[in-house]
């Protein structure tokens, strides 16, 4: 039976200026109650990367520097039913509300999706005007058609640095 699942509330700057869209945390992320919490995902590495800073594992300090670079977090599904961390096992989902929160925040530029099932999901649900919107690598350690390796990753996710 898969169970029933819902996304983090945002993490946002005064002014975010890129909104990175996941879709739906995995086991471990809802476990420690952090985005991409998974040590094994190479988010925060990437990001860390992209601004030129020594990663950190304290949470706390790591949404301070998502705030402090103009950015925000949030998933395209807020509610959805999966069994086990899989976006391909994704069911029955729900979308957040992304136009509101862009509505909340015109500051933002840029939409950031995290693979393709986040973009998917999002070009589903929402069309929006006056922002770009852009799919990039995932960070999810699970291997998929198309993963790039870290180096590769970090090449492609540079593209936010355009909106900063």
């Amino acid at each position: 039976m898969a169970e029933k699942l819902t996304s983090f509330a945002p993490v946002l700057a005064a002014k975010p200026k890129v909104l990175i869209l996941g879709s739906m945390p995995g086991g471990i992320s809802l476990e420690k109650d952090e985005y991409y919490g998974n040590p094994r995902n190479h988010f925060w590495d990437i990001l860390f990367e992209l601004f030129g800073q020594e990663p950190t594992s304290d949470y706390k300090k790591k949404i301070a520097f998502v705030k402090r670079n103009q950015l925000a977090l949030w998933d395209t599904i807020g509610l959805c039913y999966r069994e086990g961390s899989l976006d391909a096992n994704i069911v029955d989902e729900e979308p957040n509300n992304i136009i509101g929160l862009l509505n909340g925040y015109p500051s933002i530029r840029l939409i950031a999706c995290n693979g393709g099932r986040s973009y998917e999901t999002f070009r589903k649900n929402f069309n929006v005007n006056g922002v770009d919107v852009i799919k990039l690598p995932s960070t999810s350690p699970i291997p998929g058609r198309y993963t790039k390796n870290f180096k590769g990753k970090v090449e492609e996710w540079k593209k936010i640095l355009e909106y900063l």
